[in-house]
């Protein structure tokens, strides 16, 4: 097919007036190239972006599949499993890629399921060399494995786009309540995730070598998305990201003809209002045992709500977690095992719609540990820090055997 210009008539030099819409002049959108694939407006193509090789010596590429559209748009970059077992983004992806037409598509989406191939193929986390791809960027040609490929990602990818997507989930056995962390005080990011849908929206401090800090530095509008669990698919969280990432595309006119999943409904059947926070901490398990969850996602809670309770073997109560502030869970664990300082329970502080956070609200603490740093305490995390806790939160402040659980902020 040509990309030249195009006339259903005979005679260019007829009058406008003269023709019918099917007799003018239509020239095509040029077509999108990535490296060596090639795709032509109204096409949708397959291709990969060659990454270092595994150490057998066996070729390693990022999949990856361009919906180039018929008619001109933004681009839109969708991106999952930059850690290597947060497999729901895989799902969503997918499902996106089944959602878009190409010939009514207006603009460019790049959809790349598998950031880190490495850790997808073993089910881990992180790159063979123990390096977190998410604090990489924007990388190097000549640096670590895990900088070479964050280069390559940078170079080829998102440099392209002007809206980026970047889809996780929690990891270590914890999950996550779809939400949406994004610097929200810009108005077209702002806008983006409101118009995604996401329960809550986090105002979430960029952190140096995440992939969304390397996108904001080259000018990429960049969301990133929060939920589920690693190593399986939650569909209520699959299900979200894939409405979501649709409502974005339309917002942005890139679907003007495809009607928009509607937005979630409150008992009253409104259109549910995203809750909006710019604080947020895990509460910590203060002795080591077995615990008992009492609050769920999405649940709202007051300052001072049991949370969980961790008893021993044979039992015996040990300890109550409780809320350090008004909010609503955002994140929980799910193993009932727990030692001494393991998160617990993820409270993101509700923000009035109508107020600013309070100086001491450190607006830019909000943010989840499973996509930036993680609430275990890894060396490669310095800035995962815990605070002192509430007093609120002390269960029984006359038992030594039940103490208060220890918040962390969760600096981004």
């Amino acid at each position: 097919m040509s990309d030249e210009p195009t006339m259903d008539g005979d005679d260019p030099s007829s009058s406008r007036s003269s023709r019918s819409p099917a007799r003018s002049w239509r020239r095509r959108r040029p077509g999108f190239t990535l490296g060596d694939l090639e795709v032509k407006a109204g096409r949708s193509a397959i291709g990969e972006v060659p990454i270092p090789r595994l150490v057998t010596g066996t070729p390693v590429s990022l999949p990856l599949r361009v919906v180039h559209g018929r008619h001109d748009g933004p681009t839109m970059l969708v991106s999952s499993a930059i850690h290597g077992d947060e497999l729901g983004g895989v799902e969503i992806v997918r499902r996106v890629t089944e959602s878009l037409v190409p010939a009514d598509l207006h603009g460019t989406v790049i959809l790349v399921p598998i950031v880190n191939v490495h850790g997808f193929l073993t089910g881990d986390r992180y790159l063979p060399d123990r390096r977190d791809l998410n604090r990489s960027f924007p990388g190097s040609a000549t640096g670590s494995l895990a900088s070479r490929i964050a280069h390559v990602f940078m170079d080829q990818l998102v440099t392209r786009c002007d809206v980026g997507i970047d889809l996780h989930t929690g990891s270590d056995h914890r999950t996550n309540l779809p939400q949406i962390r994004a610097e929200l005080d810009d108005p077209t990011t702002h806008d983006l995730a409101t118009a995604f849908g996401a329960p809550v929206l986090l105002q979430a401090k960029l952190r140096d070598g995440s992939l969304r800090a390397a996108g904001l530095a080259a000018g990429v509008t960049m969301l990133l998305y929060e939920g589920g669990e690693a190593l399986r698919f939650d569909e209520p969280a699959i299900t979200a990201g894939v409405d979501g990432i649709r409502r974005v595309a339309h917002h942005l006119d890139m679907t003007p003809d495809a009607e928009p999943p509607p937005l979630p409904r409150d008992d009253q059947g409104r259109p549910r209002t995203p809750i909006l926070s710019r604080r947020s901490a895990w509460v910590r398990a203060r002795r080591s045992g077995v615990t008992s969850m009492a609050a769920d996602l999405g649940d709202r809670v007051d300052k001072g709500d049991l949370l969980a309770v961790v008893h021993d073997s044979l039992g015996h109560r040990l300890s109550r977690a409780r809320a350090p502030f008004d909010g609503v869970v955002i994140g929980r664990r799910q193993h009932p095992l727990v030692h001494q300082g393991d998160a617990v329970v993820h409270v993101a502080q509700i923000e009035p719609p109508t107020s600013h956070a309070e100086p001491d609200a450190e607006p830019d603490a909000a943010h989840d540990a499973e996509s930036d740093d993680r609430p275990d305490g890894r060396a490669d995390h310095p800035d995962d820090r815990s605070v002192a806790p509430d007093p609120a939160s002390t269960n029984d402040p006359t038992s030594p055997t039940d103490p208060s659980p220890t918040q962390i902020q969760d600096p981004r």
